[in-house]
């Protein structure tokens, strides 16, 4: 039975609406969008497309929540999750999931543009449905298949400005793209017990730890020289070069670690330091963009 006192609570809202996932996505929907402006964004566009991506997101987190609350009650990490604890009931949760989704495609569409808008959707459904339902269930590359849709928001927040997909965009796409499957392995391996009791089929359920930690140690390799490519194609210059380079190789040295250490506590490590990998690695884009703009602007007279 749903209780009543709980289900008022913002809290349970907020849960569902998964928020530190969902700055990671508007952080680097964010940078997509100041790193198609030569300066500064249109502060009115920036404003609505961060809203409406933002927006999106938690609506297709709340999805998830909605579609995963079987599989989330047998799992201690999300066993306490609102649906799993009955402080939401499953109608409240898909309304205010579709009433986000929905002000987030009004606003994207009115107030962005439609390629935007229409992208967005594709995210969504990608995640919230063709993921969730579907490729989390289906294969242990459900991780790396579902991955595109938590790879568009820079393409996102890049099309917002311009109204275009750029080639820049789509290499800012393929560094999440790449660095999903060893940023999740990870988590995949200290929790496997729990995925095999939810009957979820990741990588180290399916195929054991051992293969799993080779596949983490080979992606971070692929995603070192892939993270090279903004400064050998010209998007970036030597600041993001000394920053890009030395995270590669503590994210190498981490998998390499697990190679080693066949403990949860590296695995959980390794998870920790590839989020704080992409936020340094997507801020030096940034700092990087952005003193380029300094020194190549006029003076001012």
């Amino acid at each position: 039975m749903e209780n009543k006192t709980t289900a008022l609570s913002w809290k349970n809202y907020l849960e569902l609406c998964k928020p530190k996932v969902v700055l990671l996505i508007v952080f680097t929907a964010i940078v997509g969008m100041l790193l198609a402006t030569p300066e500064h964004p249109p502060l009115d566009l920036f404003f609505w497309s961060t809203l409406g991506i933002a927006m999106a997101s938690s609506s297709a987190a709340a999805i998830n929540h909605y579609l995963d609350q079987k599989a989330d009650a047998e799992m201690a990490r999300t066993e306490n999750r609102p649906l799993p604890q009955g402080n939401l009931s499953s109608e409240k949760v898909i309304g205010f999931a579709l009433l986000l989704g929905t002000v987030s495609m009004l606003i994207l569409v009115t107030k962005v543009n439609m390629l935007t808008a229409i992208l967005t959707l594709l995210s969504l459904v990608g995640y919230a449905i063709l993921y969730t339902v579907y490729l989390k269930h289906a294969t242990p590359q459900n991780i790396v298949i579902g991955g595109a849709a938590g790879a568009a928001p820079p393409v996102l927040g890049w099309c917002a400005m311009t109204g275009e997909i750029h080639p820049h965009a789509l290499l800012l796409f393929l560094i999440i793209f790449v660095w999903t499957p060893p940023h999740f392995w990870a988590l995949a391996i200290a929790k496997k017990e729990e995925y095999a009791k939810a009957d979820i089929p990741m990588l180290p359920v399916t195929h054991g730890v051992e293969f799993t930690r080779l596949q983490i140690l080979l992606y971070t390799i692929l995603l070192f020289i892939v993270t090279l490519l903004p400064y050998l194609t010209g998007m970036s210059g030597m600041i993001y070069l000394a920053a890009a380079v030395p995270l590669g190789i503590i994210f190498i040295y981490y998998a390499i670690k697990m190679m080693r250490n066949k403990d949860n506590k590296t695995a959980m490590k390794t998870f920790g330091f590839s989020i704080i990998y992409l936020m340094i690695l997507f801020a030096a884009l940034l700092i990087d963009h952005y003193t380029y703009v300094f020194f190549s602007s006029p003076p001012q007279t």
